[in-house]
């Protein structure tokens, strides 16, 4: 080593601890003209943090409600069904989101950008609704039809109440942090749900439990505890979309129906929601088979779930990134630039999941004694985790190839894509493994590494052909 890379490496040490303070507090830098790699740190530095923390607050959570027994983790994953539904909605509506607002912000449309920004918002309150209503009235028909057992019928089903009941705050969570993201201010969508999960953090075993003249609420605590946490986490959004945004701030000009961008937002989500839909009523049909194996196959694969999506919470905050530098960069009419970023955000991501594989695959059972000391809980969670560990870097290029469709506008080839590798693959399969030869959960798991794995290789395939180049929104 010379002289000259001796001083030399310090100051690189120096550069990066500086960028990364940029990226958690966020910086005025235009993604479209600075070096691709600080872009994609930049960018992905805070969505990563912030995923981490929403899937930290999830492991917090099924630990706690880990203590109730296997009926409640059971009630927690029959809820999350009907959930899911909902986060397909919202990420749906939050892809189109974030395609819009990073074009406009591409093309240096903040006033545009605080328009669309409001419809989203709009289009939120709307689609809260119906989970609402059916939430509150019909909580115990809900975990009827799901299968559930007598203790979530006569004690659980509060949970479904108020999970449902309250969704809204989730809904504007979502949308509201995909703003800050298609514009740039990822860093603050991540203070947003350090302040949100922290509350919840803190709140669900104070509410579970009891302490002092707290009394012990058992699971309905927990959903009580996350609409606290998530509720105080919108209001600090609200406030920081008027007041703190570095790239996107709203107006009170901006505060009224705009039918052309309402109209624009809604026909762009509709793939974003149909590709969701379509993936988690397959999980949906995957729940209720298993169902039909055992209480103890839902808890593990329940558990191994939120593991799963607190170890992806980097691949996703990467893929997120690729999301808002393909908008913004298509938006500054610079389509090489935007496949560039893909491609490395994809290397990226399959280096890490390599290493996370390797961990599923040693430590699987070890992972789930953290949370449960069934032991047939343990072994069916662990049994998914190592299933899993054989293909999982391709989830990587698959979540970074969809993120550029949908950070593109092409919303609608995903939900081709995931009709036919979900419905017509992945639940036949699953169901004739399952219960028709008897493998049991294990039938489960499998199809969902086949189907999962062709999918992913086969989005890569039709990104790397360049018609998301042409969209327009």
């Amino acid at each position: 080593m010379n002289k000259e890379e001796i001083v030399e490496s310090p100051t690189k040490r120096a550069s990066l601890w500086k960028e990364l303070g940029n990226a958690i507090r966020g910086t005025e830098a235009d993604y479209t003209s600075i070096g691709l790699r600080r872009a994609i740190f930049l960018l992905a530095v805070p969505m990563i943090l912030e995923l981490v923390m929403e899937s930290t607050f999830a492991l917090a959570d099924i630990y706690f409600v880990g203590k109730l027994g296997a009926s409640a983790v059971a009630t927690v994953g029959l809820t999350e069904t009907y959930l899911f539904l909902l986060y397909s909605i919202g990420m749906g509506l939050s892809m189109a989101v974030t395609a819009v607002i990073a074009r406009r912000i591409g093309e240096k449309s903040e006033e545009d950008a605080g328009v669309s920004a409001v419809q989203s918002i709009i289009l939120a309150l709307i689609a809260s609704l119906p989970f609402a209503i059916g939430g509150i009235f019909y909580s115990k028909e809900l975990l009827t039809l799901m299968g559930a057992d007598e203790w979530a019928l006569q004690e659980g089903y509060r949970y479904t109440q108020w999970m449902l009941g309250g969704n809204a705050v989730i809904m504007l969570l979502f949308v509201i942090n995909a703003i800050f993201r298609g514009a740039g201010d990822a860093a603050i969508a991540m203070r947003v749900l350090l302040v949100s999960n922290g509350i919840n953090i803190v709140l669900d075993p104070l509410f579970i439990f009891g302490w002092g003249p707290v009394p012990a609420m058992g699971i309905e605590g927990a959903a009580i505890a996350t609409n606290i946490g998530r509720g105080i986490g919108v209001l600090f959004q609200l406030w920081l979309l008027f007041n703190g945004g570095k790239h996107i701030r709203l107006l009170k000009e901006h505060l009224r129906v705009n039918a052309r961008a309402l109209k624009n937002i809604f026909k762009t989500s509709i793939g974003g929601i149909g590709q969701m839909i379509v993936a988690m009523t397959a999980w949906i049909f995957l729940m209720r088979i298993l169902a039909d194996v055992s209480s103890e196959a839902v808890a593990g694969a329940t558990i191994t779930i939120r593991i799963m999506m607190f170890t992806m919470m980097p691949a996703f905050g990467l893929a997120n990134a690729a999301a808002t530098m393909v908008g913004q960069n298509l938006g500054a009419e610079r389509p090489d630039r935007a496949e560039s970023s893909v491609w490395k955000v994809g290397v990226y991501n399959m280096i890490f999941l390599i290493g996370v594989s390797l961990v599923y695959f040693f430590f699987n059972e070890d992972l789930m004694r953290i949370f449960s000391d069934n032991p047939d809980v343990i072994a069916i969670g662990g049994e998914w985790m190592q299933i899993l560990s054989y293909s999982y870097f391709v989830y990587g290029w698959w979540m970074v190839s969809t993120s550029a469709f949908n950070g593109a506008g092409d919303t609608r080839t995903p939900t081709k894509i995931n009709l036919v590798f979900f419905w017509a693959i992945q639940i036949p399969l699953a169901y004739l493994l399952a219960l028709h030869f008897d493998w049991g959960h294990s039938g489960v798991f499998w199809a969902v590494f086949f189907s999962e794995t062709s999918v992913g290789l086969f989005t890569l395939w039709l990104f790397s052909r360049g018609k998301w180049k042409t969209v327009k929104v």
